[in-house]
């Protein structure tokens, strides 16, 4: 019995397309369940995915991910692996059934609240001699590109 927290979470969260998203493989990992549950869980269930809830990575992005990250990503997949948005995240919490979801789940929500959080706080920085301030990418995301 796995209990998840936020920083396991935390540490699986990228930014792709401009949204903080988590890859299947991931997702996998944190429910304890194969990757192909979850590609199974899509792929039935197509209805409840719409596009804004997944996106489907192309080879570029793949392959950026993977030179990026290199030590994190698993390689040998044999297709393109997707990311679940957090939209995507709390549709595919109603459908996963291990004994670990409910825990995942929670602290799956914890972490994208924790990341609106920081959002909202940094959009309302003051500002410096009338500019605003350039800000770094904050911690909870990993960009695809710089």
């Amino acid at each position: 019995m796995n209990t998840i927290n936020f920083e396991q979470v935390e540490k699986r969260i990228i930014t792709l397309r401009n949204t903080p998203v988590i890859l299947d493989s991931d997702v996998a990992e944190l429910y304890g369940v194969e990757t192909k549950r979850i590609n199974e869980a899509v792929t039935r269930n197509p209805g409840k995915f719409p596009q804004e809830y997944i996106i489907w990575l192309t080879k570029t992005e793949w392959y950026g991910l993977k030179s990026q990250f290199a030590t994190s990503i698993k390689g040998g997949k044999t297709k393109l692996p997707f990311a679940f948005t957090e939209r995507g995240l709390y549709m595919l919490a109603t459908i996963l059934k291990s004994e670990q979801a409910p825990r995942t789940t929670l602290a799956i929500i914890d972490a994208f609240y924790k990341l609106r959080l920081l959002a909202r706080q940094l959009t309302t920085l003051p500002e410096a001699d009338g500019r605003h301030k350039s800000l770094n990418r904050h911690r909870l995301t990993r960009p695809l590109s710089a």
